[in-house]
């Protein structure tokens, strides 16, 4: 049965979508990839069996996509297990599953789920249901709110686009954002439209907490299959964004924590959650629920092969999973993105981390069978990252947290 990889939004560079049509391509699965164009990363691999260009931005009608869906996963010669690769489109497929899975083949997640769990207000609300520890948090559905969080939170605070598809369309902050005082929440809230839909978030401090990482891959039941815990050490931009540097190592008491979220919610299919232990109290508190492949998968996988893509593809072709442990001390490197990560560390105050022996490390773009991919990555990432870095290094205020 193929696989089709499955987005909505512009995002060519991608290693999330090239560690998927790699992992199962290798094994002889057929991968077709949607992407933005010919030259993404993901749609020069080698390993994929066809390429659909369908450019999108996520402002389209979904009745739209939902159309333009049917008819590329109709076009496949049969069937198809999805994949999705970013928020919008997990939650395209669950709204739509019915219109849907004549042609494609999806986990039975609730239909409202998808959208629940990524939105940053709604999965804090789902917190406080499943008695999860998470910040605390407040939607800003109305520019006239500004004055109550400014006498009510504690600064700093951390600012969040809170909804998925609100995040491409009508995005209030780029990216999360660090606001240290109330004034410099009143300066950005000037640019906002009536309705910004941020969620302001509790900071936990970078000094007193450790990021935490945890995919799963979880059964028609909620239950487990799969599942991966590790440490988050760098990410670019700094302390936000994309992971760049994280290694594997086992950790019960989140994977346990993790379990219970999804079995309690009815969550079924992949997902990426990020955590932070605040070491102030203990507690770990989840601060993203994606309800997707995250995007540096190939971190993990068990001592039989077995990483969530392929537990996913098995389970849901009926097929069993094979048996097998966690294998820690595996690290990813995202290499055109950890050098600048490196640089912007370098004078940190990073907490020590103690990396277990016996794991290899897994490149996100290198690949001696699969060169295209970085390649084209390293074509199409050097003069914006440059500015970056220089923006970072020289001027303008952090925003990550």
């Amino acid at each position: 049965m193929p696989v089709l990889l499955i987005k909505v939004g512009h995002y060519p560079l991608h290693h999330g979508s090239v560690g998927a049509v790699r992992t199962l391509g290798r094994l002889g699965v057929p991968v077709h990839v949607i992407a933005e164009g010919r030259f993404t990363s993901a749609a020069v691999s080698r390993h994929r069996a066809g390429r659909i260009v369908w450019p999108t931005t996520g402002a389209e009608p979904a009745e739209h996509l939902v159309q333009d869906l049917r008819r590329i996963a109709s076009s496949l010669p049969r069937r198809a297990v999805a994949v999705a690769t970013d928020d919008e489109a997990a939650i395209l497929l669950a709204e739509h599953a019915e219109a849907l899975s004549e042609h494609l083949l999806l986990p039975p997640v609730p239909r409202d789920l998808p959208r629940l769990l990524a939105s940053k207000h709604d999965m804090f609300q789902l917190c406080r249901r499943y008695g999860i520890p998470a910040p605390e948090s407040r939607l800003v559905a109305s520019r006239d709110q500004i004055d109550e969080i400014a006498r009510e939170f504690a600064f700093p605070v951390v600012l969040k686009n809170s909804e998925p598809w609100v995040r491409l369309a009508a995005p209030a902050v780029s990216r999360s954002t660090v606001v240290s005082t109330p004034q410099e929440l009143y300066e950005l809230a000037a640019g906002w439209p009536d309705a910004p839909y941020v969620l302001v978030q509790e900071y936990l401090p970078r000094s007193e907490s450790t990021d935490w990482i945890a995919h799963v891959c979880c059964d028609a039941q909620g239950d487990i299959v799969v599942s991966f815990t590790g440490v988050k050490v760098r990410s670019w931009p700094p302390h936000v964004g994309v992971t760049t540097y994280a290694y594997s190592v086992g950790n019960p008491e989140l994977a346990a924590l993790t379990a219970r979220l999804c079995k309690e919610s009815g969550y079924s299919g992949i997902a990426d959650l990020d955590w932070r232990l605040d070491h102030r109290d203990g507690r770990y508190k989840l601060l993203d629920f994606n309800p997707r492949v995250g995007a540096q998968f190939r971190l993990f996988e068990t001592d039989a092969e077995i990483d969530v893509v392929r537990a996913h593809y098995l389970t849901f072709t009926g097929q069993a999973v094979p048996a097998g442990r966690q294998v820690e001390g595996r690290r990813i490197i995202v290499e055109n993105l950890d050098v600048p990560a490196r640089i912007a560390y370098r004078n940190g105050a990073a907490r020590e981390h103690h990396i277990p022996a016996g794991g290899k490390r897994e490149f996100a773009w290198l690949a001696a069978d699969d060169p295209l991919p970085g390649l084209v990555t390293a074509a199409r990432s050097a003069r914006p990252l440059a500015r970056r870095v220089v923006a970072r290094l020289f001027g303008g205020r952090p925003q990550g947290v």
